[in-house]
């Protein structure tokens, strides 16, 4: 095994690590919260960043992989999984099947759109039709090549998640990758 293989290797296990470190942290914190907070719910933690639960998420316009425009403010009247990822991120590989399975079985009964903004900026386009290809993903995949709405949303820990209410209001941030069951209860929870 090369130096370079085996570091990129390294590299993997230890962002695994962290990031299963701060959603084991954030579970555990769960059973303090009441039954309105449960989950990884860290939008509490946002409000010092400007993104408070129950403000407007702002706003934003992107092309997807398929070449349609897709702005944030005409998917008001559904409930919103606004997912940031990218190719390279081993959580975000884990979590993609759960968010296809979910957006499968539930996303039409639930009035729920999934909105997976992948951070071009980290990926090449051809990257991203193999992935999507590769994971038979559906739901509407964004480029955000400047990073710019990335940003917006503090998307520095991949995969991030909001969950958007039907009035277009943030409802919950999660860090870290989501299972299906998690999904559904952050959506069936929320207008």
């Amino acid at each position: 095994m090369t130096k370079k293989v085996f570091g990129l290797i390294l590299v993997a296990a230890l962002i695994a690590i962290a990031v299963t470190s701060m959603v084991k942290k954030n579970v555990d914190q769960e059973d303090s919260f009441d039954d309105e907070q449960r989950g990884v719910d860290l939008v509490g933690v946002a409000a010092n960043e400007g993104l408070n639960k129950g403000e407007q998420a702002p706003d934003f316009e992107l092309t997807t992989l398929a070449g349609e425009p897709i702005r944030l403010s005409e998917l008001q009247g559904k409930k919103v999984i606004l997912n940031f990822w990218a190719t390279w991120c081993p959580p975000c590989k884990a979590e993609m099947p759960h968010m296809q399975n979910f957006y499968e079985d539930y996303a039409e009964a639930e009035n729920v759109e999934i909105v997976a903004v992948n951070l071009t900026s980290g990926d090449r386009e051809a990257s991203v039709e193999e992935f999507v290809k590769d994971y038979g993903l559906t739901f509407p995949i964004p480029m955000d090549v400047e990073g710019e709405v990335g940003q917006k949303f503090q998307a520095v820990t991949i995969p991030t998640s909001y969950i958007i209410d039907t009035n277009g209001l943030i409802q919950h941030k999660i860090v870290g990758p989501m299972d299906e069951t998690m999904i559904q209860d952050f959506v069936s929870n929320i207008k």
